[in-house]
């Protein structure tokens, strides 16, 4: 009989302390598995606070952080943007401060297209038509409708490689939009005596990487909408010469491997997704074509 007692007390103490360690664990193991903020989100990184001058700085370090680049990129079109294939395989070779070189091939390998920027002289190869043609990049009238499409996919690339700092004689003006910051670009009027923005620039204020930016016309239209997504680290630890100090500062890059393009003029769209980028190797003979 008290054999019995003795095991039912027993049996009583150990749901006692089961309780007891259950309503302990719980609370916690609930809290693991919702997040209950035992680690900070990365998402929840907070916004950065910088001012013009410090992002007109940073555009200027990364453009000076690329000497050379060459990568491949799949270029999918929509729209009458450009009189070619839908899906173009393509190569672009780049060499500071502005030599350009951009080929298109088919899914079969055949060259679309070679077109080659230099100074302000360009050339376009049409193999496919049989057709070349050279002129000055500033009174692209020999291009006809061609020149659109081009110049656009030009300002696209210099999004990749970081030639789109803003000019010693442009002004900057910096506005807060939620999580992004807008660097207005704007160049002054000799004959009105005023300034007129020619660019947007949007920063996430969380990583101030570059997401989007747009280029405007004269009379204030938008010529084209790009954005960048997909981030990622290229070559080895690049240095970079700040232009202010003349210090060396050892930095990872970080370009877009994915660019979004649309015609402000309605006329299609180009979405190019890069295989590789190779940034700051010696480029091979012949490999930026020539102009002539």
């Amino acid at each position: 009989m008290q054999n019995e007692k003795f095991k039912m007390k027993n049996s009583k103490l150990k749901m006692v302390r089961l309780f007891n360690f259950a309503f302990f664990i719980f609370p916690f193991a609930f809290a693991v598995i919702s997040g209950c903020a035992l680690l900070p989100s990365r998402e929840e990184a907070p916004l950065k606070q910088v001012t013009a001058e410090e992002l007109t700085a940073l555009l200027q370090e990364r453009e000076a952080a690329i000497q050379t680049m060459k990568g491949l990129f799949s270029a999918k079109i929509k729209g009458g943007i450009l009189p070619i294939s839908q899906r173009v395989e393509g190569a672009m070779y780049y060499r500071r401060p502005n030599v350009m070189r951009l080929q298109g091939f088919s899914a079969v390998g055949s060259e679309l297209f070679e077109f080659v920027v230099t100074e302000d002289q360009y050339k376009l190869r049409l193999p496919t038509m049989g057709r070349t043609l050279t002129g000055r990049h500033s009174v692209p009238d020999q291009l006809g409708k061609l020149a659109r499409p081009f110049q656009l996919s030009v300002w696209a690339l210099n999004g990749v490689v970081g030639a789109s700092s803003v000019g010693k004689h442009e002004r900057v003006a910096l506005v807060e939009e939620g999580n992004r910051y807008r660097l207005d670009v704007s160049t002054q009027e000799p004959e009105a005596g005023r300034s007129k923005v020619i660019r947007r620039i949007w920063f996430d204020r969380r990583t101030l990487l570059v997401v989007q930016e747009d280029r405007l016309s004269p009379s204030g239209d938008v010529e084209a909408v790009m954005q960048f997504d997909d981030y990622r680290f290229i070559g080895d630890d690049a240095v970079a010469v700040a232009e202010k100090t003349g210090d060396r500062v050892t930095q990872r890059l970080l370009r877009p491997f994915k660019v979004s393009m649309e015609d402000g003029q309605g006329r299609g769209s180009i979405q190019l997704t890069f295989h590789e980028i190779v940034p700051n190797a010696p480029l091979k003979p012949g490999e930026l074509g020539h102009v002539s």
